[in-house]
């Protein structure tokens, strides 16, 4: 996997033992103690500005006059990229610092709201013609929940338009550390690191699980898988980071789906 580098706006990451976050789980994933020096990073970084939102932006497609929903959606930038696009677009997040940003951004009429995925949520049944789930799904254990309440939430047709860790470059993470033990490609295997952004110090905890369990996981919930995607970085990547693009020219960061709902 590639680390996010920019100049101004890095975050580091460091391999942590999972007893790290065993004592008090609370203390992994609060977005709200490091959100504005995560936002600053993800809109100039390699691997969220160049990698992953350009491509959940191509796999969207013409997205003019479509009713969107933005599961997770942080601060709201591809929020931001899909009603730009001519979307109508709601959003939701866990984290209430993520979304004050977020309105910052969008503005006090943007339909934003503070919820989880997993949980039940707050939409009427066939409301939007598609979901976009950019980086939220591997922070669940359990994807049944919420992939059926994201089915629920779609017309019939509507596409889920996800990304994820890709699961070998988990793998790849943890054999390189010699901590293979640790992450066995087959199992859902909790995995923590420590980001360092912007001065703050955070514990941020996923979930890995192998692609054949992603694939159960979507079929089981009713979708049906029209793509599945190893995108390269965006063309200007390679001016803006020609370094870290010179080092790790084949991306193997995140693994993209498309999928319609039957």
């Amino acid at each position: 996997m590639i680390s996010s580098e920019h100049q101004e706006h890095a975050i580091s990451t460091r391999l942590v033992s999972p007893s790290a976050v065993s004592v008090d789980p609370s203390k992994a994933n609060d977005y709200n103690s490091f959100a504005e020096a995560y936002t600053a990073a993800n809109e100039t970084n390699l691997v969220n500005a160049y990698y992953e939102r350009p491509a959940m932006l191509a796999l969207a497609g013409d997205v003019a006059g479509r009713r969107i929903l933005d599961a997770g959606c942080g601060s709201g930038s591809l929020f931001a990229a899909l009603r730009d696009r001519g979307a109508i677009v709601s959003g939701f997040d866990a984290s209430a610092g993520m979304l004050q940003l977020a309105r910052q951004r969008l503005g006090d009429g943007a339909d934003l709201q503070v919820t989880d995925l997993g949980s039940p949520l707050p939409y009427p049944d066939d409301t939007f013609d598609d979901v976009v789930a950019s980086l939220v799904l591997h922070y669940l254990e359990d994807w049944g929940p919420a992939l059926a309440e994201l089915r629920r939430m779609l017309k019939p047709g509507g596409r889920l338009i996800a990304s994820v860790d890709h699961p070998f470059a988990v793998n790849l993470i943890h054999r390189e550390a010699g901590r293979e033990a640790e992450c066995d490609y087959f199992d859902t295997t909790n995995w923590t690191v420590e980001w360092t952004v912007g001065g703050h110090t955070a514990l941020v905890s996923r979930w890995n699980r192998p692609l054949h369990a992603m694939v159960e996981a979507f079929t089981g919930a009713g979708f049906r898988i029209t793509v599945i995607s190893e995108p390269e970085p965006d063309p200007a990547a390679r001016e803006m980071f020609p370094e870290a693009i010179a080092a790790e020219p084949r991306f193997l960061c995140f693994l993209f789906f498309v999928l319609q709902a039957d």
